[in-house]
């Protein structure tokens, strides 16, 4: 391999000039001359991976990375499995992502596993998987490797409060105090603690770190948070600050290392960095349900190490059970969606069946009436195919109170009997022909009637 080029190439990726980089590392690969030996080509693709994330093209990205790991003789594996999870992880391919950080934490030879663990937990967080991105955040959290813990701790507290496992939120939160941490970030810790232990019902402990959260007067709580503190103030105001409670919703369990939809997040491989981008929180909206899998009373002693030792096999029970309630909660919306279809079915049955039957609206009275109240002025209650509405309104007496004798109803014909009264106090009957005009009815014909024609 040509060394003086591939040099000049790393030395612009520092200066970070990714484009010349990728070029230069480019015609290293290619360099006839001083074509690379197995092992440096697997290097070379490696590198010229991480300039195209640098690029922001995660497509091509995966090409290169895919030709590096295809080299059997280079020694990194495993950092360019983890960040092929990365580049499937920025295209919302989960499943993809997921299987290379599996791939990545079973290569032996990589000493940075914690990273493939927490991407892992972000993939499985983004696909519902509470359960799974608790089992990875809880490895990253244990890894040796791992400098900081904190991020893996604090997403693995947000997994527990969404197994409705709060005690074990708490240990998590609490655990990763013994961290070093910018203060936004404690701040955001204190808070997700405060709530967490208004779950268990640990009151004072709850008021203690809400305004720990808020002391320094640059971090505001959520509203479910506010909420949380509010209760937790007034039930040490009345002396019920220990007592057990059902974990309260909606509760905010919004982690620090999870990433937002179409952020790109690529760790640092050895020696090789891929840019770190700034994300935004995950947030889950829905709280525990009621009725879903409390925390057992095992765990109810204060051991507050449990979550470091809890089985895969125990936080997948408490996932089914969590994915049990959400499918009952699923089936009650389900029901509720077929009663309401069932009743706009009956309803329009019973339109239908009333259409048949002669009614409708306008109704056949108020349309008489309208045209007795004001005969010159009632053309629009008259049928298209009258051609002289005049002939037959001019010797309509006007009688805004008239008088419905009866209506004779059929589905698309209808009569309607009318009397009105003169000023001079004398009565006057009507019998007014109707058509049906979509759903309401128009006049066809105006003729005097007298009851002896009955």
């Amino acid at each position: 391999m040509n060394y003086e080029l591939f040099n000049k190439a790393q030395s612009l990726y520092d200066a970070k000039d990714f484009q010349g980089a990728l070029m230069a590392f480019t015609q290293c690969l290619q360099d006839e001359a001083m074509p690379p030996a197995p092992g440096e080509t697997g290097r070379l693709y490696h590198q010229i991976g991480n300039c195209l994330i640098k690029l922001r093209d995660a497509n091509e990205a995966i090409q290169a990375y895919t030709q590096a790991v295809a080299d059997s003789a280079y020694d990194m594996k495993g950092a360019v499995d983890c960040n092929l999870g990365m580049a499937y992880a920025s295209l919302h391919d989960y499943d993809n992502a997921v299987r290379y950080f599996e791939a990545a934490v079973a290569d032996e030879g990589y000493d940075a596993r914690y990273k493939a663990y927490i991407g892992m937990g972000n993939a499985y967080m983004k696909v519902g998987k509470t359960a799974e991105a608790g089992v990875a955040f809880r490895e990253a959290a244990l890894d040796e490797g791992n400098p900081d813990p904190t991020k893996a701790l604090l997403n693995l507290g947000v997994c527990f409060m969404a197994l409705n496992r709060p005690a074990d939120a708490v240990a998590s939160y609490e655990s990763a105090f013994q961290f070093d941490m910018p203060q936004a970030m404690k701040n955001k810790l204190n808070a997700n603690l405060g709530q967490a232990y208004v779950a268990c019902g640990e009151m004072a402990k709850a008021v203690t770190a809400f305004e720990s959260a808020i002391a320094d007067k640059t971090y505001y709580l959520s509203d479910s948070a506010s909420v949380d503190y509010q209760r937790a103030v007034g039930a040490v105001a009345q002396g019920t600050s220990s007592q057990p409670t059902q974990v309260l919703a909606p509760v905010d369990m919004s982690g620090f290392d999870v990433v937002a939809d179409g952020t790109a997040v690529y760790p640092e491989a050895e020696s090789y960095p891929a840019e770190t981008v700034p994300q935004d929180p995950y947030y889950y909206d829905d709280g525990p349900m009621e009725g879903a899998p409390g925390y057992p009373e095992a765990y109810a002693d204060g051991n507050d190490d449990r979550f470091f030792t809890a089985s895969d096999e125990e936080l997948e029970q408490w996932s089914r059970g969590i994915a049990k309630q959400e499918r009952k909660r699923r089936n009650v919306g389900l029901k509720i969606v077929v009663a309401i279809i069932i009743v706009v079915i009956l309803a329009l049955g019973a339109a239908v069946f009333a259409y048949t039957q002669g009614y409708g609206f306008p109704t056949q009275e108020s349309v008489a009436k309208e045209l007795l109240a004001n005969p010159s002025g009632s053309d629009a209650l008259f049928s298209k195919d009258v051609e002289d509405v005049d002939s037959l309104t001019g010797p309509i007496v006007t009688d805004s109170s008239a008088e419905v004798l009866g209506v004779d109803k059929s589905m698309s014909n209808s009569t309607v009997y009318v009397k009105a009264t003169t000023d001079q106090g004398g009565e006057v009957q009507y019998k007014i022909s109707m058509v049906r005009d979509l759903i309401g009815w128009k006049i066809s014909n105006v003729e005097l009637y007298f009851p002896s024609q009955n």
